[in-house]
């Protein structure tokens, strides 16, 4: 049995969600969300009309719908060439930082997340950074806490940690041996690739929305993280999130996006693009505040002094 989702399911799929809760889906991008919807219908064997009612009844199942709507694919240094750039591009802008302030927005099961602070540790910043991860799904930030993952569909992925953490593709003919044990665990009897105690350690994992658009840290970031979320919204979204980005970066701090994510409208202009790494100017707070002068120039050294010296440790760890 086919299941199609109209104009019209959508529209009440995202209203009853919307006055049934804090989530707001009403500017997702259209196509792929009624795919979705349709993949839930599916699963629960249900029809558009039983499905609301179940989400305007049952808090629980609410929060299974959200869940199994949210999209959540990640692997271990996903895109290689990417990695590469923000080893040997960014973080070496970033080495002389007292502290390293990281946000992963959209963190999913937290490979991306790991494969961040291996990078860390390989460059020697691991002890200076203070990372933080965020997702809506607080199924999925459980798994990403817990650090323990399928062994056989993710020992596939090991190959990009060769490409990113043992070869330099700037000198061919340096190879680092880094064995895997340094940072997992692996049991392929048991079908476990474990995160290494250590790594579990650092980052704060928390459960934040994009769309609502809440500051998810009172410091500023150095790095925030984003990647393969972004396109499935729709352009209005896109830009409020990268506002949102704007405003919690450093003046020099970066954003990494997906491979096919792009800033575009008048926000790009806050921006320097670099492959898909965008580095924090000053001349959008000009912009945006429509200051003059020396006006500008005391608003922005306010905004960048404010709150320098808050710590992302201070933060509890919320994996409901």
């Amino acid at each position: 049995m086919g299941f199609s989702v109209t104009d019209k399911d959508y529209n009440l799929f995202i209203t009853a969600i919307k006055q049934a809760s804090d989530y707001d889906f009403s500017d997702y991008s259209d196509k792929s969300f009624k795919r979705r919807i349709a993949k839930i219908l599916s699963d629960n064997s249900t029809d558009i009309n039983s499905l609301i009612i179940g989400i305007r009844k049952d808090k629980d199942f609410l929060e299974k719908i959200v869940r199994d709507i949210t999209v959540n694919t990640t692997e271990l240094f996903r895109d290689p060439l990417m990695w590469q750039h923000l080893r040997y591009g960014v973080l070496p802008q970033l080495a002389g930082l007292s502290t390293i302030n990281i946000w992963h927005a959209g963190c999913s099961t937290g490979q991306e997340v790991y494969s961040m602070l291996i990078l860390l540790k390989e460059e020697g910043l691991y002890d200076k950074a203070r990372v933080l991860a965020t997702d809506i799904n607080s199924e999925v930030l459980s798994v990403a806490a817990a650090g323990k993952y399928k062994y056989r569909f993710n020992i596939g992925y090991l190959d990009n940690f060769d490409k990113v953490i043992k070869e330099n593709p700037l000198n061919y003919e340096e190879f680092r041996d880094v064995p895997y044990s340094d940072y997992f665990d692996l049991d392929a009897k048991r079908d476990i690739l474990a995160i290494k105690p250590f790594l579990l350690e650092k980052p704060v994992f928390r459960k934040h929305d994009l769309v609502n658009g809440k500051t998810v840290n009172p410091a500023k970031f150095d790095l925030i993280i984003c990647r393969n979320v972004i396109i499935y919204f729709n352009y209005s979204l896109q830009n409020r999130i990268f506002e949102l980005f704007y405003k919690n970066l450093h003046k020099g701090g970066y954003l990494m996006l997906g491979m096919h994510e792009t800033i575009m409208g008048s926000i790009a202009t806050g921006f320097v693009k670099s492959g898909q790494v965008y580095c924090r100017q000053l001349e959008m707070v000009l912009f945006r505040h429509n200051l003059s002068g020396a006006d500008a120039l005391v608003s922005w050294i306010s905004s960048e002094s404010s709150g320098i010296d808050l710590l992302i440790d201070e933060l509890s760890v919320e994996t409901t």
